[in-house]
C-alpha cells in the first residue's frame, strides 16, 4: 500500500489495529492545542504559513501544506504520538495530516470565522458525523 493509500486508510478509520481514525486524532490535536483552533492557526502563521492557513479559513480554494511543514509546526513528538496511536510511520501521519487539516479547518470556519470553544466542539462533532457517518 502506498503512502497516500495508507494515509487515506487512516483518514477513513480503516487503518491497522482500529485505534481511531486520522480525522479523530486531528480533531483531538485541535481541541488540545493551547488556544484551540486559533492557537493552531497561529502556530502555522508563526512558521510563515499565514497565507496557507488563511486560505483554509477563507472561502476560496484551500492551499496545500506539505507533510514537512505540518511536522515542523506540530513538532516531532506530536506527530510521533499520532503515528503510534494509528500504527503508522510518522511520515505517513504527517502526510495524512497535511491532507486532513486543510479540509477540517475549512469546515470548522464557516464564513471565514474561527469559532469559540463551544462552537468549535459542535463543528468538530458535525464534521465527524457528516464525513465519518
Amino acid at each position: 500500500m502506498g503512502l497516500f493509500s495508507e494515509a487515506l486508510s487512516a483518514f477513513t478509520g480503516a487503518e491497522a489495529g482500529g485505534q481511531g481514525s486520522l480525522v479523530d486524532e486531528a480533531m483531538s490535536i485541535i481541541q488540545n492545542q493551547p488556544g484551540g483552533l486559533g492557537g493552531l492557526l497561529q502556530q502555522f502563521e508563526s512558521q510563515g504559513l499565514g497565507g496557507v492557513v488563511q486560505s483554509w479559513v477563507g472561502s476560496g480554494q484551500n492551499q496545500p501544506v506539505t507533510a514537512d511543514a505540518v511536522q515542523q509546526v506540530l513538532g516531532n513528538d506530536t506527530v510521533q504520538q499520532l503515528a503510534d496511536k494509528l500504527g503508522i510511520d510518522p511520515s505517513q501521519a504527517a502526510a495524512g495530516l497535511s491532507q486532513v487539516l486543510p479540509h477540517l479547518v475549512d469546515h470548522l470556519t464557516p464564513g471565514g470565522q474561527i469559532p469559540d470553544g463551544g462552537l468549535l466542539a459542535e463543528g468538530l462533532s458535525a464534521f465527524k458525523s457528516k464525513f465519518l457517518g
